[in-house]
């Protein structure tokens, strides 16, 4: 069984008709990692950087949370969904490793793994908007979906 895109109609791009599909749970699950340039430790208090902006990663998980209710708006042939639950965790690792997970949830016809990825990119995104007057070293370094459910398959990556 060859696989087929799924946003093609007619050899023209379409979006999926999700219609006669039958709502169903659905979570997604992605990650974002930021890598800060070792000169900005100096700037983190409490896991906390603080800018005059305001606090970077308190900022960036409500940018990351706006950003996945905004999916649909920013990628082209998305679904416009009903989100239950847009979360987005940041912790501090090692080596100034900035891990960025965002979950979406929803009751629907079609998966949130979009919406999972676009928060922890946004996320991402903010921190290093908030930073790049400190330093322009900033690497966002991978962003991937680690876990869906719902819908015709699962994935754990």
């Amino acid at each position: 069984m060859s696989k087929e895109f799924s946003h093609i109609d007619q050899d023209k791009p379409a979006m999926v008709d999700v219609g006669q599909k039958a709502e169903t749970q659905r979570t997604a699950i992605a990650v974002s990692h930021v890598q800060l340039p070792d000169d900005m430790a100096e700037h983190i208090h409490d896991g906390e950087i603080r800018t005059l902006k305001g606090p970077v990663f308190h900022t960036a998980i409500i940018a990351g949370i706006q950003g996945a209710k905004r999916t649909f708006e920013l990628i082209p042939l998305c679904h416009q969904l009903n989100l239950n639950k847009v979360g987005v965790d940041i912790n501090l690792k090692d080596g100034l490793l900035v891990e960025i997970i965002c979950e979406a949830r929803c009751s629907g016809k079609t998966g949130v793994e979009m919406e999972a990825l676009t928060g922890a990119s946004v996320a991402a995104l903010t921190i290093y908007d908030m930073c790049k007057a400190f330093s322009h070293n900033i690497v966002i370094k991978e962003t991937r979906l680690l876990s869906k459910t719902g819908g015709k398959s699962d994935f754990k990556g």
